[in-house]
């Protein structure tokens, strides 16, 4: 292991061990920063490698640079990844960067070709701690002045996709929004809406895209993703079956796989849990489905 690769595993055993990344809360005193989004490093997640997945297959679903990832896992060998492996996954393109004692973000900003507004937002709206997180040039400007509020409003891309991911119309068994979960009384956000339908149901891609990921995932069982551009995502989860691989391209109204109740579902009835997210500053970003769901019947 290479001088370069130890330094960066020991700034990221500091990162795990000071943050950690399984489960992140923002910073109660952050949030009343006007225009201050959760910092970067509050924002990092894992992801556990599913079988077929590739580097390329996982930096298109979070939206990164393979480069990124290779960076933020040091153990990756050749950019090749292994079903089972858990890796590091920031919440947009950079790097983490060892602080010295007095630095800042100015000086940071010129060491690193970015714009110190940028890191200062990026980073929390505070002075340099030990590690902080650097946005690669190309974004530096793009990051920099973004609010919370912007992002959470729903703002949506010009470009809209609209259809309807199974044969028919059907009743929408729960919401999208904050709910209140019907398995332990607490409020918490529904991220899609869970169409109520057999078990066993086709379920149709809402547009032309790619297949950005199909395995299963943890609580949404298997998933099904795809990137329709203009940054515009579908998710359709809790399938019994997936009949489509990554990187394939699908077409509106191709068959993706069959309504299941694999994962842990909100509700009791079968159904699909039905996704719209729009990329932003902030990730890819829940959106109400509901202005995207047109039937054809």
């Amino acid at each position: 292991m290479t001088v370069r690769d130890r330094l960066l595993l020991r700034i990221f055993s500091s990162l795990i061990s000071a943050l950690g990344l399984i489960s992140t809360r923002p910073n109660p005193a952050l949030a009343q920063v006007a225009k201050c989004p959760t910092p970067a490093l509050e924002r990092f997640q894992r992801h556990r490698v599913a079988r077929g997945e590739t580097l390329q297959s996982i930096a298109q679903l979070y939206n990164l640079a393979p480069d990124t990832i290779i960076t933020m896992n040091p153990t990756l060998k050749n950019g090749r990844v292994s079903a089972g492996n858990n890796i590091l996954i920031p919440p947009y393109d950079g790097i983490v960067v060892e602080v010295a004692r007095g630095e800042t973000w100015r000086e940071l900003a010129q060491r690193y070709k970015v714009r110190a507004d940028a890191l200062f937002e990026l980073n929390g709206c505070k002075p340099p701690s030990q590690i902080a997180f650097i946005p690669t040039p190309n974004q530096a400007l793009s990051r920099a002045n973004v609010s919370t509020s912007a992002t959470s409003s729903g703002n949506s891309p010009a470009v809209q996709i609209n259809g309807y991911p199974l044969p028919s119309a059907v009743q929408v068994g729960f919401p999208y929004g904050w709910q209140l979960n019907p398995n332990n009384g607490e409020v918490f956000f529904h991220s899609g809406i869970d169409l109520l339908a057999a078990i066993g149901t086709p379920v149709k891609a809402i547009a032309p895209g790619t297949v950005v990921f199909a395995g299963d995932r943890g609580t949404y069982g298997n998933l099904v993703i795809i990137n329709h551009g203009n940054g515009l995502q579908s998710r359709y989860a809790q399938l019994e079956s997936i009949k489509v691989s990554v990187g394939q391209q699908v077409k509106q109204g191709d068959l993706l796989g069959t309504v299941g109740k694999t994962g842990q579902p909100t509700i009791t009835q079968p159904h699909l849990h039905f996704e719209i997210r729009s990329n932003s500053s902030l990730g890819w970003v829940a959106k109400d489905p509901g202005e995207h769901l047109k039937s054809s019947q």
